[in-house]
């Protein structure tokens, strides 16, 4: 193969990964996974301008909406595995973007916005607002709603 076929390779197989249709997977995990992975692509790359990554930005406007919250309950919303967020949590404090202090039992951690972590979230709120109403967009609204209640639905029925 030439030097000159190499880009030209590169580039039609570009366009057919492109135009070709994604296939159906035989399981729910599986599907459900990719299409995670998919529409975190498009919030990480909204974000990353914000100095933010999907999961923290989900974690500031968690803190944002409940107040103060335990790491269990935090991971308990979240659906999280306790050691992946404790590590989170311990990038966004290094940051300044979350405070922690002990609970009334001593292994427990009460995690709440700091004042820079607000200022992060506020800064952050509209490219993830445009980014939400382009998915809903895309989607079209009765499936956006279709799509919040199966997804809702789902996590209640399977971490109970």
């Amino acid at each position: 193969m030439s030097l000159f076929c190499i880009p030209i390779y590169v580039y039609t197989s570009y366009l057919l990964m492109k135009t070709t249709p994604v296939p159906d997977l035989p399981c729910l995990c599986a599907t459900l996974r990719r299409a995670a992975r998919a529409l975190s692509q498009i919030y990480e790359e909204a974000l990353r301008p914000a100095g933010l990554r999907g999961s923290q930005f989900t974690i500031l406007q968690t803190l944002s909406l409940a107040g103060e919250l335990t790491q269990g309950q935090m991971a308990h919303v979240l659906a999280m595995d306790s050691t992946t967020l404790t590590r989170t949590l311990a990038i966004m404090e290094r940051q300044g973007w979350i405070s922690r202090r002990r609970g009334a039992d001593r292994r427990e951690w009460r995690i709440q916005l700091s004042k820079a972590g607000r200022t992060k979230f506020g800064r952050a709120l509209p490219r993830w607002q445009k980014t939400q109403s382009l998915v809903r967009k895309k989607l079209g609204e009765r499936r956006w709603d279709e799509a919040m209640k199966f997804s809702n639905d789902l996590t209640r029925a399977v971490a109970a």
